[in-house]
Formats: C-alpha cells, structure tokens, sequence
C-alpha cells in the first residue's frame, strides 16, 4: 500500500491511498488531478472518503462519479448531498481487507469525522493539522477539545494525514506560545526547507504532534479555548 499527497487549490491535499486491488480518494477538492492520475496510472477508484461537508473537500465528488457512476462514496450525514455509504463514528468497515474505524471528531463541523486505517493510518480533514488543528466554525470548543484528546489516545506512531498545508504558519504560532526547545526549532527548520523546495510537510504523526503541537498539549477547555482565539487572530 502507497499513500501520497495530490496538491489542490491552494494549499489543498487529496490523499490517495494506492493497493494493488484498487484506489481510494480521500476529500477530493478537485476532480481534475484525481482524473489525470488514475488514467496515468491506468487505475480505477475503489472509494472515496469524505471527512466532512466543506466544498474544498468536496467539489471534485461529482466529476468523479460521473467518470464511475457505481463509486461507493463513504461520509457522514452532514455529507449526504455526496455520499451513497452513511458512516457513524466508531462504525468499523472494510477496504482492501483492511480495518476502517470512523473516529468522531466534531468541532471544526458538527458532524466532521475521521478514518483510521489499519490501526495505524489516519485520515483527519481539518480536525488536526500539523502544528494546529481546523477553525472551531461551530464555536463548539468542547467537542474540538474532546476531538484532540481522542486523537491523543492514539499509538505515537500512528501517521496522520492532515488535509491542508499549513505547517509553517502552524509553527510560527507554536513557536511564539510554547517554551522554546532544540525540536521544535530542527523541525520549523525542516519544513522551511521543504516548502522552498514545494514539497509536503505531511503526513505528520500523533507523536510528533504531542511535541509540536499546542492544541494538542492544552491541558484544559479554557486553555484551548484561549489557544484557537489567539490562533484565530495571529
């Protein structure tokens, strides 16, 4: 199994998870790149996952069914104008005979969800970035507060597959609110080195993140909640 980064938009990833019994499409914002990939590729589409209803997640859905009409589309309720297969959190379901859990990670929207891939893969939209995670647009701070802590639960070696690229302002904030150590300063070196070089800082891991990250080291709502305003306005 392969899984790589198509660039979207502006700072956009479609993560493309590639198995030698087919392909899945992790938040298409755009069909083109997806199209151009698989006829390279001589591949077809096995799935697409929605992790929550914002266009720049979903807009490339409906060129890409109307290329494969009978293309299962897994997301949550909120997504229904998109999906054909409804998933709940904590569901577990099946692809390529691998185990997917649907993790609950509301806040960023209310019914926003992520997928944990054999155990060890997880696909997050925009609930968790590297350095940061998604806006509260619900204003609900308890449920982003609980999404973080869940994530937190994971194993420090799950790979985590953020939807956007946003690392180095992450980091510019991470560096003005958490103490200054030799980590995280190699690491803001690393990412400035590679986006000079336009390449992806992602995917990222829930240990690293425990290091770098400081909505994943608040210890309190108010403490993230003070965190996400600051980080709102910087």
């Amino acid at each position: 199994m392969y899984i790589f980064p198509i660039p979207a938009r502006s700072d956009n990833y479609i993560w493309i998870i590639s198995h030698p019994q087919g392909v899945v499409v992790v938040d298409p914002s755009e069909a083109k790149p997806v199209l151009a990939y698989l006829a390279k590729n001589s591949q077809k589409p096995t799935a697409i996952l929605l992790t929550h209803n914002h266009h720049d997640h979903t807009d490339g859905v409906a060129d890409i069914i109307a290329h494969y009409p009978d293309l299962p589309v897994y997301g949550p309720l909120e997504a229904a104008a998109f999906i054909t297969q409804q998933v709940e959190p904590d569901q577990l379901f099946s692809l390529f005979g691998l185990s997917v859990k649907v993790i609950k990670s509301a806040g960023h929207t209310a019914g926003h969800i992520s997928y944990l891939l054999d155990n060890q893969h997880l696909f997050c939209g925009d609930a968790l970035f590297s350095a940061g995670c998604g806006r509260v647009f619900t204003g609900d701070y308890v449920a982003q507060f609980e999404t973080l802590a869940r994530f937190g639960e994971l194993d420090d070696r799950t790979i985590v597959y953020p939807a956007h690229e946003y690392t180095q302002h992450n980091l510019r904030f991470a560096l003005k609110v958490l103490p200054s150590s030799c980590l995280l300063l190699e690491h803001q070196e690393r990412v400035d080195i590679l986006r000079a070089e336009n390449c992806p800082t992602l995917p990222t891991t829930i240990g690293l993140e425990k290091q770098i990250n400081p909505f994943m080291q608040a210890v309190s709502l108010a403490e993230f909640i003070a965190l996400r305003q600051q980080r709102d306005e910087f």
